[in-house]
């Protein structure tokens, strides 16, 4: 498989995917015809969320079909070359791809080779299950179950701070709550401005800070720029 996992799309000073676009380049390598799913959009009209990812990846030269005016998965995904899905609410994603049926067609052709690039919800929608999303359950999405493309769980726009006055706690404490439950759940932490990539089986951590490994009755690691050892 070879996937590219964002932790976010917008950058502090608005500009969108910029900080992307050398990455999913090489995603591309070349390839042109690509899918993007937008089932994550809420306020947003996905036609519109279409468009501006064709802007935003316009000096790739991507060729980029929205997955919403698809009629068939499957034949959609032999015919692609790339698969893009992108960030918002991670439950209204996993809601609309497994009602339209790319959650069941997905799995079969990134794994048989079609380069997969999420961001944000997208990213964690790589995952066993969404339930280390930071969202709010907006709509039910009939399952928690994800794609499972990789064998932990990713929580993005990881960050230790916390604003003074609220005790609503921590995304550490969260993330330590959620491990109560699944002590054999792996967490990677992505900080914004981070992402993953994975080569048949290979995981690298690209960016500018480090991410977190968070894993049952062990202290949080701190994960280097590099290739990741998650045993």
């Amino acid at each position: 498989m070879n996937l590219l996992l964002l932790s976010n799309s917008r950058m502090p000073d608005g500009r969108y995917l910029v900080h992307a676009l050398e990455a999913i380049a090489g995603l591309a390598a070349g390839r042109r015809r690509a899918l993007f799913l937008p089932f994550a959009g809420v306020t947003i009209d996905w036609d519109a969320y279409t468009a501006t990812v064709r802007e935003a990846l316009a000096p790739i030269g991507l060729d980029i079909e929205g997955a919403h005016r698809v009629d068939d998965p499957r034949a959609a995904l032999a015919a692609a070359e790339l698969v893009l899905v992108g960030g918002g609410s991670t439950f209204r994603l996993l809601a609309e791809s497994r009602r339209r049926g790319w959650l069941d067609a997905l799995p079969d052709a990134v794994r048989g080779g079609l380069p997969y690039a999420g961001w944000s919800a997208g990213s964690v929608l790589a995952c066993p299950t969404i339930r280390t999303t930071n969202d709010m359950p907006i709509v039910d999405p009939g399952g928690l179950g994800a794609l499972g493309l990789v064998p932990f769980q990713l929580n993005c726009h990881f960050t230790d701070a916390m604003p003074p006055g609220p005790q609503g706690g921590t995304r550490r404490q969260r993330i330590a709550e959620f491990q109560v439950l699944e002590p054999g759940e792996t967490v990677i932490g992505l900080p914004e401005g981070d992402w993953l990539t994975v080569r048949d089986g290979a995981v690298s951590l690209h960016g500018p800070f480090d991410a977190w490994l968070f894993r049952a009755g062990r202290d949080a690691l701190a994960l280097r720029p590099g290739p990741l050892v998650l045993g």
